[in-house]
């Protein structure tokens, strides 16, 4: 009997020692790629930028559950810190933090909900990250992140509705640049990562520790 249970005991301890490397890994991965970020001129102003860093994150979450996704979440914001370093006193890394746990836990819990696993749940759980991710953007952006930029910049809220007014006319007040601007920045970026995600996930799986 104790030689199973130390058995056992091996076996969940090299679990354990597997996920938390997974974990490092894929925070690693998802911080480099937090730093290769491009704008999108179509969509938004350029201080708005799209990175792909959020897949890491959205793969731990689907192998290893809610809890690896976040971390692998705060495991990419330090990477960044580290590499990149903050031009808003952490306010932004804070932001995309959170933005990122929106995004990946839901997605994640709404995908291992009862244990049961399919390509169904994996696009309801993405389209509710989606979804919960752009309602916390907007929120965010209003009455956080645009102040902080401006504080950090020197310039006026007003300074940013012109710059989306550059890109989407019918901007002219902060609800304008919220609903034509950040709504339409986050659908795109998300939707974008779950269709990259739903596409790679079962072809990478079997060296993640998963279903």
């Amino acid at each position: 009997m104790s030689e199973q249970v130390l058995r056992n005991g091996n076996v969940m301890e090299r679990s354990r020692t597997r996920t938390i490397a997974q974990i490092a890994m894929l925070g690693a991965v998802a911080g480099v790629l937090m730093n290769l970020e491009f704008p999108l001129p179509f969509l938004a102003p350029s201080f708005y930028q799209l990175d792909f860093s959020e897949i890491p994150a959205l793969l731990a979450a689907f192998a290893m559950g809610p809890v690896a996704g976040i971390l692998t979440e705060l495991v990419k914001i330090l990477v960044h810190l580290v590499t990149k370093g903050t031009m808003t006193a952490g306010v932004g890394d804070v932001a995309n933090f959170i933005f990122g746990c929106a995004y990946v836990v839901p997605a994640g819990l709404i995908y291992r909900f009862r244990h049961v696993k399919s390509r169904k749940h994996a696009v309801l759980g993405m389209a509710a990250g989606t979804v919960l991710t752009t309602m916390a953007a907007c929120f965010m952006n209003a009455f956080v992140l645009l102040p902080a930029y401006g504080k950090a910049f020197g310039m006026p809220v007003e300074a940013f509705i012109e710059m989306g007014a550059a890109v989407h006319s019918s901007v002219n007040n902060l609800l304008g640049f919220v609903v034509m601007i950040i709504v339409p920045f986050n659908l795109f970026k998300y939707t974008l990562v779950s269709i990259i995600v739903f596409f790679i996930y079962k072809r990478i799986r079997v060296v993640l520790k998963g279903d």
